[in-house]
């Protein structure tokens, strides 16, 4: 059986909200990494670090947020914990790996595209992590030609974030750039929404309101 889904319960608000949780994080991360390539090298780690945890906590509020507009209307839904947890250390650590290449190889076309690419592989695996710890009586499915796609949008937007956030001369250019990488955490985020298909199990309730809550 075919569930109904609704991926604005909320109306525009939470997509709002989502992107602008998504736009804080990267603008602060992107910033630390700015100032990392500015600082000593005895303090370059730290910058680095806190500008992952900034971006990677921006991924995965992004998507917290975004899921709270999300509903099955057969069927409660339900997180759970350790894959919300796992999602959030995925997109820290990812993000991390990015920034990194690039705070010590410096905006080279390869660490650009490294650490770009690595950065959306994060984005996208917090957001799947996160959608595989969704419990409720059915499974999901995906639309494999969607899924690649919204990898794609999130390894492209996110180097190209990088790419501005190195090259910045001013706040407002750095601002652009965390704009950017918000891009490529809501469009890889609502590309993999498109892709998503819902079966229930026979065993299924009727129709229930479906707000995710937490185990």
């Amino acid at each position: 059986m075919r569930g109904t889904i609704e991926g604005f319960t909320h109306g525009p608000v939470i997509p709002a909200l989502a992107f602008l949780a998504a736009c804080v994080g990267a603008a602060l991360g992107l910033r630390c990494g700015i100032r990392s390539l500015r600082t000593h090298r005895s303090f370059k780690t730290g910058r680095l670090a806190l500008g992952a945890l900034s971006i990677g906590c921006g991924i995965w509020t992004m998507h917290y947020v975004a899921m709270t507009g999300f509903t099955v209307v057969e069927a409660p839904l339900s997180h759970n914990k350790p894959y919300t947890l796992a999602a959030l250390a995925v997109a820290v650590v990812m993000a991390g790996v990015g920034l990194f290449i690039v705070g010590y190889r410096g905006a080279t076309r390869m660490a650009l595209i490294t650490g770009g690419t690595l950065t959306g592989l994060g984005i996208a695996s917090t957001h799947y992590l996160g959608m595989a710890g969704i419990r409720f009586r059915g499974h999901f499915t995906y639309e494999t030609p969607l899924v690649v796609l919204s990898v794609l949008i999130a390894a492209t937007a996110a180097t190209a974030a990088l790419r501005a956030a190195l090259s910045a001369r001013v706040l407002l250019s750095g601002l652009g750039a965390g704009v950017m990488m918000a891009v490529a955490v809501t469009g890889m985020h609502y590309t993999g929404m498109a892709a998503l298909g819902v079966h229930l199990h026979p065993t299924a309730p009727g129709p229930t309101s479906g707000h995710v809550s937490s185990d």
